[in-house]
This record gives C-alpha cells, structure tokens and sequence, in this order.
C-alpha cells in the first residue's frame, strides 16, 4: 500500500533548476504515492500553488529571480498552509538560514533534503506529515485563534501538558522530563505550542505558566508515590523569572525536596536582562530551583556572563544535534558547548536526537543527557511510570548504538 494512500492522492509541487534530480525526486514521490508537478520557474510554480493549493511543496534555494529565501515569503504572503521541503545544493548554513526563515514566517518546514535524494530519506522527512486528498485550507481570519477563544481555553482547562523524557547517557536511565503545552481543543485535537502561544498576552502568558507548574508538580508528586524521582523541567519567559509572583507558585516544596524543579530560559533571554544574572536567579537558586539556558548556540552570548549565572545545565540547539553527522562544523559546535559545560561543572543535554546512532558521538563529546524524538516522544503523564519501567530497552537501544553505557565522560 502506498504511504499517502487517499481517494485522491496528494499533490506536490517541486521547484528546482535541475530537471534530473527533479525527475528522480518525482519518482520517489510518485512510489509514494503522490503526484507531482514540476516547473523551473518560480513564477510558474507560485501561479500552481495558488489554483492547486498542493499539499507539499518542495523548492532548491539555488534558483534565481526571486531567490529561495525571498521566494519563502511570497509563499507566507500568499498564505501557503501547506508542508515545505527545501532541497539542497546550496552551503548547509544557508539551508539552515533558509529553514528558520521559514518558520518564523508560519511556514511549515520539513528541513532539507540533499540532493543525492534517497528514498529512505524522503520517506523519513514525510513519515510524520498528514497528507490526505484536500487541499490544505486557508485561514478566513488572522490570527487563527482569537484572544477570546485562548481564553476560553485557559478558563475550561483545556491546555494540557505532556512530557518529553530525558535520558542520562552515563546509566541509558530516565532521569527527568521536560514538559510541554498542549491545546486539546474541543473540535480541532491537539495543538502544538507553536500555533497559540505568541497569541498569548502578557497577562495570559503569566497565567499559564502558573498553570503548567501546579499540572507539573502535581503528577511529579504522583510519581513519587510510584516510587519514580525525576528532574522536572519547565520552560519560561525571562519575565516569569523576574516576576516575585514564581517563587511563590513553588514555595510548598519543602527546602531541598523532590522534585528538582528546573526553569528552562531561552539563551537570548538569558543573556539580554542584567537582573536574571544578579537577585532573581540567585533567590531561584537558594530557594532549590535551577535554571537552565535553552537552545544554547542559537544566540551570541557573552561567556563572561554565562560564568556568573547561577545556571545548572545547558541544552544544545536540536539544530546542531540533527546534523550532527552531516556536517562537521555542527559536531565542532556540539563538541564545544559539551566542553564548555563540563568545564563548569554543568550538566549538558542534548536535544532534539532523531537518531539512536548519534548517541555515541554526543557521549564522546562530553553530553551527559539527552532527549528527543528518537529515544521517546512527547507523552502524557500517566505513561511515565511505564516509560521508566521499560528501562533494559532504553539500555539496548543506546548500546545498540554504539554508546559506552554506564561510563561516565
């Protein structure tokens, strides 16, 4: 059976000045089970999204007049509300530039795809995307949710929280989890973070981090009455940092108890507010809260700040993780932050591991935790306990990889 198997199958629409590649693109896509239509010209492949509104679109950046990247916002101006793949053939840098572009116009991005394209690859890069036979539909208003409906939504308790497991490399045990938001809309399902989240007020914002922390706390107690101990993280503003109102929401833990609760701050919002480095993150950090930098390697940060924040761990951007083997100046950057963070005595967690094999490397360089899509998804809480349970598979999975289980870099 075909993998987009539909009463009508899915269409894509590929871009690229190559005609072979993009034959043999084509092909792949057609085994499949989609159609594909091809055009050399960016203008004609702009005119095809707008009457076929395919589901996929796959582009080189190497084209001229308009160039990827501009290309990119004609397709956010145009309101595509389809999946985009861009092609390689370019520098990895550029692809990388091309793909955050990309996202921070609303795009749906799926990365970059060499051009020495295989089939295994493509199928991988789309085994996640839902592409049925509609065409993907167009917002009638902007923003797509209101701030009434958001509001709704926190009144009704309808944002939920799962869990994204973490790993640590030395033992291949789980050793905490980071939560995550969801929107558990009543008609739509469930939605990332992504789609709701900048919608969100400063009032809301403050409102929902508060909410995710009793949700958090609540099930790392109910973990504990299972016998389970894990780190918990949660993520937040630098103005929930700076807000009186945070100590406040954790003060019925006792000094020193269970669990070791870690605020996860952005690296720019780390390092652009001089009050996060002196009084509140001292008054997290002697109250048992730890802070970690989150997406570090993403912004440019002063070291000499780094070393007077009373920070606990460092996670690794997910995009120098992904590339980890493809390109050696991503290893170079993992390799670097993974020493700088031993050197202070931090923990180092990389993130967004997609691939069991990458293991190794990462606990070569000196990574001492890890998490991602390729050791464990998101979950809810009530599948913890069974995640932790399930141990000896967590182990073989790594020392399948090659990883020196139970050695400590």
């Amino acid at each position: 059976m075909d993998d987009f198997t539909s009463e009508a199958r899915a269409l894509a629409v590929v871009l690229d000045e190559d005609p072979d590649a993009a034959a043999i693109l084509s092909h792949q896509l057609d085994v499949l089970g989609m159609q594909s239509r091809y055009h050399r010209c960016a203008a004609a492949m702009l005119d095809e999204v707008a009457s076929s509104r395919p589901q996929l679109v796959v582009m080189g950046l190497g084209v001229a007049d308009p160039d990827g990247i501009a290309l990119l916002r004609l397709l956010a101006e145009r309101e595509y509300r389809g999946w985009v793949l861009l092609l390689g053939g370019v520098e990895p840098k550029i692809s990388r530039i091309a793909e955050r572009v990309g996202h921070t116009l609303g795009l749906q991005m799926l990365g970059s795809l060499d051009k020495s394209m295989r089939l295994a690859e493509l199928r991988e890069r789309l085994s996640d995307v839902r592409l049925g036979s509609q065409p993907p539909g167009v917002p009638t208003h902007t923003p797509f949710f209101s701030a009434t409906e958001l509001e709704s939504a926190l009144a009704r308790h309808e944002l939920t929280v799962h869990y994204q497991p973490q790993f640590e490399l030395a033992s291949g045990r789980l050793s905490g989890v980071e939560a995550l938001v969801r929107w558990a809309h009543p008609e739509i399902g469930l939605i990332g973070p992504a789609n709701f989240l900048p919608l969100l007020s400063a009032g809301q914002s403050r409102r929902l981090t508060a909410y995710v922390l009793e949700r958090t706390l609540a099930d790392a107690q109910r973990w504990r009455y299972q016998g389970l101990s894990l780190s918990v993280s949660v993520n937040v503003t630098a103005a929930d940092l700076m807000s009186p109102d945070l100590l406040a929401l954790t003060r019925h833990r006792g000094p020193g108890e269970p669990p070791l609760l870690v605020f996860e701050v952005t690296e720019t919002a780390a390092m652009d507010d001089e009050l996060l480095g002196s009084e509140i993150a001292a008054r997290l950090h002697l109250n048992g809260l730890e802070i970690s930098v989150d997406d570090f390697g993403v912004g440019f940060s002063s070291l000499s700040r780094l070393q007077m924040l009373p920070i606990s761990e460092l996670k690794v951007d997910r995009s120098f993780v992904r590339h980890l083997h493809a390109d050696p100046q991503d290893a170079a950057i993992v390799e670097a932050v993974a020493l700088l963070g031993r050197r202070l005595g931090l923990r180092v967690v990389a993130e967004g591991l997609e691939a069991a094999d990458s293991v190794a490397a990462l606990e070569r360089f000196g990574c001492t935790h890890v998490q991602g899509f390729g050791l464990s998804r998101p979950v809810p809480a009530e599948a913890i306990p069974m995640l932790a349970r399930a141990q000896a598979t967590v182990r073989e999975r790594i020392a399948a990889s090659g990883a020196p289980v139970g050695m400590t870099p």
